[in-house]
């Protein structure tokens, strides 16, 4: 099932053993469009810290009651390890993670994620390739870098065609048995019609960090005409159509 990503935050996480706090936002892998860890902001039993809860630990989603069910403990996400979520997370903090939790290191693989379900994510290597340009030309590259992005710093990015800047980042939609993001939700930014369009990840050209842009291979009148998107309504079978027939018939003729 195909869910909207702002839709999930604020729901609660239950362990097996009682609530441990609400979801606030998510880190996605940039390199292959996974989403890899909740993040928890713990209630006054744990003093409010915010800790990294994988997919993988998901055995179910309430949604009549807004909630996850995860098959760990309170105890062991008291003993996790202290990583700090509102600073960049490296593969060491990660190593410690998973040798906390039973989890699967996902980084094993040449490149291949897994998601709650084993499904395999291809590496996106264009749109990897644009950001690791951008890391080197801003000089803000780190080895070790996990190329984990906040879902809270990077919403609201505005979106520039190749011919003019136009929309803003404004969601994300995944696939709830493997957690790969499906479709990016532009916000036109049009007054008048209140527009929203999806757009995939094989439309991005180049995620800048530094300038909070998303540079996409597509204009400004390609974006506009695309099929309009209502959050109120499922994405479903339809949905993804009506989007490959379009993107396709945009290739096509290109």
């Amino acid at each position: 099932m195909k869910r909207s990503l702002n839709s999930l935050i604020g729901y609660t996480m239950r362990t097996t053993d009682g609530d441990i706090g609400e979801v606030k936002e998510f880190y996605f892998d940039d390199q292959t469009w996974t989403i890899r860890y909740l993040i928890v902001e713990t209630g006054s039993w744990f003093f409010g810290r915010k800790v990294l809860i994988s997919p993988e630990a998901l055995t179910g989603i309430d949604s009549e009651n807004s909630a996850f069910d995860v098959n760990i403990t309170k105890e062991q996400v008291k003993t996790s390890p202290d990583i700090d979520t509102d600073m960049p997370v490296y593969r060491q903090q990660e190593e410690q993670l998973f040798k906390h939790y039973p989890w699967s290191n996902y980084w094993f693989g040449s490149g291949i994620g897994y998601g709650t379900s084993g499904m395999m994510a291809p590496m996106t290597v264009s749109v990897q390739q644009a950001i690791d340009n951008d890391q080197i030309e801003n000089g803000t590259e780190r080895k070790g870098d996990s190329h984990l992005r906040s879902t809270a710093k990077t919403i609201d990015f505005k979106i520039h065609a190749e011919d003019g800047q136009t929309g803003t980042f404004e969601d994300l939609i995944i696939e709830d048995a493997s957690w790969q993001i499906k479709f990016l939700v532009v916000d036109m930014d049009d007054w008048k019609s209140d527009k929203k369009v999806l757009i995939t990840p094989a439309e991005i050209s180049q995620i800048k960090h530094s300038t909070e842009n998303v540079i996409v291979k597509l204009t400004v009148d390609e974006l506009k005409n695309s099929p309009d998107y209502d959050p109120t309504e499922p994405v479903n079978e339809v949905t993804e159509k009506n989007l490959r027939d379009y993107y396709g018939r945009l290739v096509s003729t290109q």
